[in-house]
């Protein structure tokens, strides 16, 4: 398999040095629009290349594509370029995965109750385009969305017979030494999913709207990290998981922090979150770069963080022996491991392996399909097993049901 990634920052350099050490795919085109950052992420193996790209060009990428004789591309840029890339894909006919979806809008009138243009409402619109080429678009695979998914169709395939709530949880311990503010993962996209209406499915309603930070719950996290208050966060996986897996209700919380919620409420407040230019001095810029700008690249932090990650999913129901049952399946990475072995810090690095291991399948033909699918629509088993066979095992957590 010919792969190329598009964006060579924090988790496509990830890629790039989990693809070598695991010895996979045929070539591995490394492009960002700083080539010198695709050439560092690429190295000096000689399936690997480098190219400058822009991600907002789809002619371009449609042409990198076909010069490259690209079978899958791996869109690793923040969530504003997917679009471009996407029918970049479906235009040059190359299986396309990303780890974001296609950006929200919210409702103009009530968007804290009705959604807008929900997450992947874009790319789901192309579905019979995707189908009718018999091409792939694999969306949200990496670790939430991604893993979570992959989660939640093995519960649904083996530990329940009924589901009333599939909920993902993702929490962490980890600490950036010498900085007062550190986030470990791209500022521009938890911006936009954290301060974003969040969304809600239940079966009843189906799709609908909160406020950010809404619904705070204290949910423990596994291997020593411990409680953390959760709340409600935009994501990919409540748009994804209802349309494969019949859940009385499905949400995403992060274990966010006091402080990490002050501090994106405080760049809401000042408008420092906004995503349109405005004049400064002669020049016109984004307020979300700007902030994005004056904090460390979270790619380089490694070396200074330590502590565990974990991203899991948390479903309550009927077990297939008839009786309640409550489960977390979930993934924790040590930092230290992460850093030792593949010289990534661990957010990045678990989100990585997900598209990886998703790859792997596809050119085994294990994975297949055609149109816009996402990760719960293909079986979980291989997927669960090739990651354990990778020495980055997942496990399943037993809990006490709520009600017995």
């Amino acid at each position: 398999m010919r792969v190329l990634v598009i964006g060579s920052g924090g988790v496509g350099s990830a890629v790039a040095a989990t693809a070598a050490k695991w010895g996979l795919f045929e070539t591995v085109v490394m492009s960002d629009y700083d080539l010198d950052r695709a050439k560092r992420a690429a190295g000096a193996a000689d399936r690997f290349a480098a190219f400058a790209l822009d991600a907002r060009d789809q002619a371009a990428i449609a042409e990198l594509v076909r010069s490259q004789r690209i079978d899958a591309v791996l869109n690793a840029v923040d969530p504003r370029f997917v679009m471009p890339i996407f029918r970049a894909c479906l235009q040059a006919g190359a299986t396309y995965l990303d780890m974001a979806m296609s950006l929200s809008r919210p409702d103009p009138t009530d968007p804290y109750h009705k959604p807008g243009v929900k997450l992947g409402d874009e790319q789901f619109a192309l579905d019979e385009q995707w189908e009718h080429h018999e091409l792939l678009a694999l969306c949200g695979m990496g670790v939430e969305p991604g893993l979570a998914d992959v989660f939640a169709r093995y519960a649904s395939d083996h530990l329940f017979s009924s589901i009333d709530e599939i909920g993902v949880r993702d929490g962490a311990n980890l600490v950036v030494a010498g900085y007062d503010f550190a986030p470990n993962f791209s500022i521009w996209t938890t911006i936009e999913e954290c301060l974003n209406p969040p969304v809600i499915w239940e079966r009843s309603r189906r799709w609908y709207t909160t406020e950010p930070f809404s619904e705070p719950e204290m949910f423990s996290f596994p291997e020593g990290i411990g409680p953390i208050e959760c709340v409600n966060v935009e994501h990919e996986e409540v748009l994804l998981v209802p349309r494969w897996i019949d859940a009385g209700r499905v949400t995403f919380k992060y274990g966010l922090g006091e402080e990490f919620i002050g501090v994106l409420q405080t760049l809401h407040k000042l408008n420092l979150d906004g995503t349109a230019p405005v004049h400064v001095e002669g020049g016109d810029v984004s307020p979300r770069d700007v902030v994005a700008a004056c904090l460390p690249d979270p790619a380089t932090l490694g070396d200074r963080m330590s502590g565990l990650t974990c991203a899991g999913t948390w479903v309550r129901g009927m077990g297939t022996d008839g009786r309640p049952r409550e489960v977390y399946l979930h993934h924790v990475v040590d930092n230290a491991y992460s850093m030792a072995e593949y010289g990534c810090q661990s957010v990045v690095w678990q989100t990585a392996i997900n598209p990886i291991v998703a790859l792997e399948l596809l050119e085994s033909g294990v994975w297949s399909g055609c149109g816009v699918l996402g990760p719960e629509a293909l079986p979980a088993d291989p997927f669960l097993e090739l990651l354990n066979g990778h020495g980055a095992p997942w496990a399943i957590e037993e809990r006490i049901p709520a009600h017995v």
